[in-house]
């Protein structure tokens, strides 16, 4: 299959001339080629693992592919970033990696470009702000694979045992937490900002307080006026007032969070879609809203994406990009969507999924997709930067903690490690 090889970004690729895949495909298609992915694990039993779902796709593939072979090997979130990152150092880098990140990968020239692997088609069927995400110096090396939003959830037998309605502004937040903590509510509002991800629950609260990590061009700028005035307003009016329940917001992480919600121990917090599933099954009867602006009127949304990337090291381009070519169709990332409560990364999935009635309860979260906003993940020093995040944000909130001397130390090694890239 023909690729294309332009500068320009994957929907505006079929701008560009057609030429076929010199020193890209290597072997071709005239002797066998084993691909290797090594993938994250998605689900929480061997009953769902990831491995289940990629088992299943690489027996039809290979059914209609005889000489091509795909061995999939599955890790936990916990391991995967490091299994890959091991395998290249060791001059073993497989043919693909699904995982969290891919500046680093690409920033030394180890992978393709989207338009060296995809098929057009494919490429301009990925979202657009997706599409953008997965960039470096406006060059694409990260393919989505799953992508996620978030919404306030609630717990609506709390919220009516309170007499209380969801909030639509940060004064209403604060006071709904308080009418909870007063009706013996453990956790109020739970606050992961432990080292588990406390980059997203920090995201989504400078969003809705109006900035972010970084500012339109990319540069970053954790220590704004309107970041420190955020945290401030979380550290006086949740952290401070006792709102946040008995385990220090660094302390707390997502999963605990998470399964907290699901016991009926907390009155909200802000959650991405598998959080549904789980809830629903331990009969928490919930409600979702986007989390509200300070003043009312809800800022942007956080919005996740994991990332398939394919690696230069084997040679095997043509290969990979039919292959990906089938893992990115409607039906197979619909499959994936459903099976592990997540948005659709293409256009096509994500339409068909709108208007399907059994969908309708990841309609919110479709809505926010759009207009979310993602980690700087083109960025090489975003890792290194979120880690920082991780360790350091819950002290901004702590008792006798500083919003602007955390800030401002995050700040500082961020502009660090931005000039080094």
């Amino acid at each position: 299959m023909q690729r294309r090889r332009t500068g320009l970004i994957a929907v505006a690729s079929a701008l560009g001339m057609t030429a076929a895949l010199t020193g890209c495909g290597g072997s071709g298609d005239s002797e066998d080629v084993t691909l290797k992915l090594v993938a994250a694990d998605y689900g929480d039993s061997k009953a769902n693992s990831s491995q289940k779902y990629w088992d299943e796709l690489v027996k039809e593939y290979e059914a209609d592919h005889p000489r091509v072979k795909v061995e999939v090997s599955v890790y936990s979130w916990t391991d995967v970033d490091r299994k890959v990152k091991e395998m290249v150092a060791a001059g073993k880098a497989p043919d693909m990696a699904q995982i969290g990140a891919y500046a680093d990968y690409a920033a030394k020239g180890q992978l393709y470009r989207v338009d060296d692997v995809l098929s057009i088609p494919v490429q301009a069927d990925f979202m657009s702000q997706l599409t953008e995400a997965g960039q470096m110096n406006r060059v694409q090396y990260g393919m989505p694979f799953a992508a996620s939003t978030r919404l306030l959830f609630y717990n609506k037998k709390l919220f009516s045992q309170a007499g209380l309605t969801p909030p639509q502004s940060w004064s209403e937040l604060a006071a709904d937490a308080a009418a909870l903590k007063a009706e013996g509510v453990e956790i109020p509002y739970a606050l992961p900002l432990g080292p588990e991800e406390a980059q997203a629950e920090t995201m989504q609260w400078l969003l809705s307080g109006g900035d972010g990590y970084t500012d339109d061009v990319g540069t970053y700028g954790l220590d704004s006026e309107q970041n420190v005035s955020t945290l401030t307003w979380i550290k006086d009016e949740l952290v401070d007032k006792g709102l946040t329940g008995p385990v220090a917001p660094a302390k707390l992480n997502r999963a605990a969070a998470f399964a907290a919600f699901t016991r009926g121990e907390v009155g909200m917090l802000n959650g991405h879609p598998t959080l549904m599933k789980t809830a629903a099954e331990k009969g928490v009867k919930f409600g979702m809203v986007p989390m509200p602006g300070a003043n009312g009127n809800p800022g942007a949304t956080l919005g996740v994406a994991d990332w398939m990337m394919a690696f230069k090291k084997n040679g095997h381009g043509e290969q990979i990009g039919d292959f990906l070519d089938f893992v990115y169709s409607e039906k197979n990332v619909l499959a994936f969507s459903h099976e592990y409560d997540l948005l659709p990364v293409t256009t096509s999935a994500s339409e068909a999924m709108a208007v399907d009635k059994d969908d309708k309860d990841l309609a919110p979260f479709l809505d926010e997709l759009p207009s979310s906003q993602l980690y700087p993940a083109g960025k090489t020093s975003w890792a290194s930067v979120s880690a920082d995040i991780k360790q350091q944000i819950g002290k901004a909130v702590s008792s006798g903690g500083s919003p602007s001397s955390v800030l401002g130390s995050l700040q500082r090694a961020a502009t660090i490690r931005d000039a080094s890239e």
